[in-house]
């Protein structure tokens, strides 16, 4: 079905995209000079983000259909609600990384104020940390939840 395999490769792409950029392009990049590495996050934020923003519209457009079509909140399992939850708690995050210090970011860089800018980073840092933790908590929901009595 073309909803479950939009939501599947929706979900790849973000998480997997936070999954790289955590776990090899951050530490990879820690050996730049501050301008480089700065820069270097401000350019890859850039790309990823649009991708971001259409993985997650994509999600919960696929994903409400998908409930819908199942027969709607009160006929799916409780997995389904909770990787609901945490699909709004990561959106809402993305969105307040998006707005804030990733917008800061791109003017601390613009200006070359490299203190502000690695201040504006280390927040996203955390906020990604914490936005791919929730990440690949939902794919083990989304993909073996009803088999942990959660259905």
């Amino acid at each position: 079905m073309l909803a479950i395999t939009l939501h599947l490769l929706a979900a790849v792409i973000w998480v997997g995209g936070m999954f790289f950029a955590y776990m090899a392009l951050r530490p990879a990049a820690g050996t730049l000079e501050p301008s480089v590495h700065l820069t270097l996050w401000s350019l890859t934020f850039k790309r990823f983000f649009p991708w971001v923003w259409v993985s997650a519209i994509t999600l919960f457009a696929t994903g409400f259909f998908l409930i819908k079509l199942y027969g709607g909140m009160g006929a799916v399992g409780s997995h389904v609600h909770i990787m609901l939850l945490i699909a709004i708690i990561m959106m809402l995050m993305f969105m307040h990384v998006f707005f804030a210090p990733y917008k800061r970011l791109g003017r601390a860089v613009a200006k070359q104020d490299w203190q502000a800018a690695a201040k504006d980073l280390n927040q996203i840092r955390i906020l990604i940390f914490f936005n791919l933790s929730l990440g690949l908590i939902t794919t083990i929901i989304g993909s073996a939840g009803q088999y942990y009595l959660l259905s």
